[in-house]
């Protein structure tokens, strides 16, 4: 391979980038079918295992959260606003509204739940410590925080990617400690993978970094054929990965999903090499999508934030109150699948209303 063939010295893929828009908004919808499921399962839930598996274990996961953080890291090197400094306030923000996320995920259902004699178990706020368990948002913000330090410190590219993969392994060693304390655990797990965690630090950190490296070749990137030119057999090489290894010794794919959560550093790398391929794909979809389609992405990713957040608050109040109205209905693929779908629609509307009020 010439490098030289592909790269350029200056920075050539400005702006907007339609696969990484693309690869964006396929993972705010994953997540949104994940998240459907993930409540549904907590009632009348009649869920193929076929459909549980798809969007649950596979679309769900590494085609998810995985891109999502990846991207965020590519984001940086986009950015106007990648001081260091800058990345920390925005850290403490991002943080923050994680906080506010888990009283949408489990506050509002487990009060709601209670008030209409439903089961309030599958919202169990552990007497108020789920306000600070990390979600993606909160685990965004303390990655933000951190690569901000390391920004201060002006490590390079290879320095970062050594405490990137050193963090990875540490995560990978301590994840499933249980220290007996609630308390603790809830502060460890903002570290590595406890009960009060689903993206610690430690194991996750490794994605945004990634990105942040692979978004400074992609934006010198002059050929980007050649530049994804092998996403199949990477997307296919790891797939191969993903299904041996969950069914060995267990990786993303498996049934605990806490093995996704913590996932150890060979499987991060896997995911990495899959989030290329991932982003490869939406590079060559872009050829034949229509204009109307990679518009309706371009939003999708541009507001994922909002979009992430209005869903926690949409999915558990629908869920319950279809659970009350219809007491007896079986909610199964179709239904999920629907519900689903109105959910995006719902949560991408309330997220543009949001974005208009602000400006």
């Amino acid at each position: 391979m010439n490098i030289s063939k592909i790269f350029s010295d200056e920075k050539v893929n400005t702006g907007r980038q339609v696969e990484l828009d693309i690869a964006k908004a396929l993972a705010i919808i994953f997540m949104i079918f994940l998240h459907t499921i993930m409540v549904v399962q907590g009632y009348n839930a009649g869920l193929s295992s076929t459909y549980s598996f798809i969007f649950g274990n596979v679309l769900g996961r590494p085609y998810a959260a995985v891109v999502f953080m990846f991207c965020m890291g590519v984001g940086v090197v986009y950015s106007r606003h990648s001081q260091w400094d800058t990345m920390i306030k925005r850290g403490v923000k991002l943080y923050l509204t994680g906080v506010l996320v888990n009283v949408f995920e489990y506050f509002v259902p487990f009060f709601l739940a209670g008030s209409l004699g439903l089961d309030a178990t599958p919202f169990n706020i552990y007497g108020g410590l789920v306000l600070f368990v990390v979600d993606i948002l909160a685990f965004a913000g303390m990655a933000f925080v951190l690569m901000g330090i390391l920004k201060k410190f002006e490590l390079s590219n290879k320095k970062m990617i050594i405490v990137a993969v050193a963090l990875s392994l540490l995560g990978t060693l301590l994840r499933f400690t249980d220290f007996g304390i609630p308390v603790v655990n809830l502060i460890t797990g903002h570290l590595f993978g406890t009960k009060f965690t689903a993206f610690p630090l430690f194991n996750w950190f490794i994605f945004p970094i990634a990105g942040y490296v692979w978004g400074q070749y992609f934006i010198r990137a002059k050929d980007k054929s050649e530049f994804f030119k092998f996403w199949p057999i990477l997307m296919i090489v790891s797939l191969i990965y993903f299904f041996v290894s969950s069914k060995l010794w267990g990786g993303v794919f498996s049934k605990d999903v806490h093995l996704y959560y913590f996932m150890n550093t060979l499987d991060a790398v896997f995911c990495i090499i899959n989030a290329h391929a991932v982003i490869g794909l939406c590079y060559w979809l872009a050829k034949f999508l229509p204009d109307a389609v990679v518009k309706i992405f371009s939003m999708l990713s541009s507001n994922i934030n909002n979009i992430y957040i209005a869903q926690w608050f949409f999915i558990p109040v629908t869920v319950l109150l279809i659970t009350y109205l219809a007491r007896g209905l079986v909610l199964n693929d179709l239904i999920s699948a629907i519900i689903s779908i109105v959910m995006l629609i719902i949560s991408t509307a309330a997220a543009l209303g949001y974005k208009k009020l602000r400006t």
